[in-house]
């Protein structure tokens, strides 16, 4: 079967340097996005990280005045984000260029950010799914794989990208312990037009993450990772030494009923808190071994970009 045509959208063809930074629950904020941005790569953060609601507003005016890429907002359309409507209005206001969504594929949702030029990239963990969000109207996916930090699949992604490529020539970018620029590299030979890096960017000054969670990920490697579906549902990878201090044995948690997972703003969400105090983290953490600017981790990635080619291409 000969492979489509290979594409991307006007807002995805210039960017500086291929990499997307995932959009970090809690963690990602607009100092971190417009940092992100302003090194040349695509800078995001979930909708739901702006509390309360109307904090949305504020953020995105904030980061429309700064970027120097593209920059993305992850909504998550799971039926229990009573705040779908209301982000996505506030995304309709500013033109936000892309939108990644997440725990689930909805054509409206993808009709409403056509509607004003956006492009739409979807989370999948397995090739059936990319296939009913591509169907349901979406640009590109992000094929989340085995090891990837906080809600991952089990597949290798040599496996994802082989079977999507076969079908799809849209945007792709590759989710699952990326934190070098060989690994970005890596990416790329197999077939993803992009890094889709989370991780490594939680150790930065500009991440809104507690102290502690970014010293643990400068000391810990992908032995210190368990993969478990009890705190939200759907299976994820979190830091074992999160675990130990909330009490509990990383070794021996329990399984979890996926119809309890929670993204409302009430008093029944449970997604909050499991972030919160439970983090969540991918295998690739062994290459991050101190906290520093945004800035200086995608001129460290860059470097390593340029040294793997040179090895391998005499580039």
């Amino acid at each position: 079967m000969t492979a489509p045509a290979r594409t991307l959208p006007p807002v995805l063809q210039k960017l500086r340097f291929p990499v997307i930074g995932s959009p970090l629950f809690i963690i990602s904020n607009p100092k971190l996005v417009i940092a992100q941005c302003k090194a040349g790569v695509v800078g995001s953060m979930p909708a739901l990280n702006a509390r309360p609601a109307s904090q949305l507003d504020e953020w995105l005016a904030e980061i429309t005045e700064a970027p120097a890429a593209p920059f993305a907002i992850n909504q998550i359309v799971h039926k229990s984000n009573d705040r779908l409507e209301h982000d996505m209005q506030v995304c309709a206001k500013y033109k936000v260029p892309i939108i990644i969504t997440s725990l689930g594929a909805r054509e409206d949702v993808n009709q409403g950010v056509h509607a004003w030029g956006g492009v739409v990239l979807h989370d999948v963990i397995n090739n059936v799914f990319a296939h009913k969000a591509i169907d349901k109207g979406a640009d590109g996916l992000i094929p989340v794989a085995a090891g990837a930090g906080g809600h991952a699949s089990v597949k290798s992604p040599f496996a994802m990208v082989a079977e999507i490529r076969e079908w799809f020539g849209g945007p792709v970018a590759l989710s699952g312990a990326i934190s070098s620029g060989g690994a970005i590299l890596a990416a790329q030979a197999m077939g993803a037009d992009f890094a889709y890096i989370g991780s490594a960017f939680i150790a930065t000054e500009e991440a809104r993450a507690v102290e502690g969670y970014k010293k643990m990920i400068t000391e810990s490697n992908s032995d210190d990772i368990v993969y478990s579906n009890f705190y939200t549902g759907v299976h994820g990878n979190y830091l074992k030494g999160s675990i130990r201090n909330a009490g509990m044995d990383p070794d021996n948690l329990p399984q979890s009923d996926p119809s309890k997972m929670n993204f409302s703003t009430g008093e029944g969400a449970n997604a909050a808190k499991a972030w919160r105090d439970i983090w969540g983290c991918g295998q690739g953490i062994g290459a991050i071994r101190e906290v520093v600017p945004a800035a200086v981790l995608v001129e460290r990635f860059k470097r390593e970009y340029a040294e793997a080619r040179a090895r391998i291409c005499g580039a």
